[in-house]
């Protein structure tokens, strides 16, 4: 199961054909949810102040702190891609680079986080760079003819 982060918490979220109920006591299953126009007044009303309670959530948090958090959950993707036998490392370049995009263009507006942040990015170019080369990657070129992780 996954789950979708607000600054009031996780929210779960279940995975096409899972039948178990969402949003604790709501009753609403993922085979309801993917035929909107199926649902009861009541089945579509749930969902609606669901999804405005998490507008509202999101809307009252900073903006920094969800892009920041966003950042975070691209690292996590850049991992996952990398710490994969044999590493994906043309998706964990992407996630990577999409990091590197980020905190170029607002870096320096996400306030105590940025640092860390720029930090965690070094890091995983560092790991990037290592497993390129151990795969038999041509040592400072990219696929593209680019430095890895620009």
């Amino acid at each position: 199961m996954s789950s979708f982060w607000t600054p009031g918490g996780e929210h779960p979220v279940e995975r096409p054909g899972d039948e178990a109920p969402r949003g604790g006591d709501a009753g609403v299953t993922d085979a309801e949810a993917a035929g909107l126009d199926d649902l009861s007044p009541e089945g579509r009303a749930r969902l609606e102040a669901e999804a405005a309670a998490m507008t509202a959530e999101l809307a009252a948090a900073p903006a920094a702190v969800v892009v920041a958090n966003h950042i975070v959950g691209l690292f996590q993707l850049a991992a996952i891609h990398l710490n994969e036998d044999p590493p994906h490392l043309d998706d964990g370049r992407l996630a990577i680079d999409a990091v590197k995009a980020l905190l170029d263009a607002v870096g320096d507006r996400l306030g105590d986080d940025a640092e860390a942040l720029r930090t965690g990015l070094t890091q995983l170019q560092m790991a990037y760079v290592q497993l390129h080369r151990r795969e038999g990657g041509a040592s400072g070129d990219g696929a593209d003819g680019s430095s890895p992780t620009s």
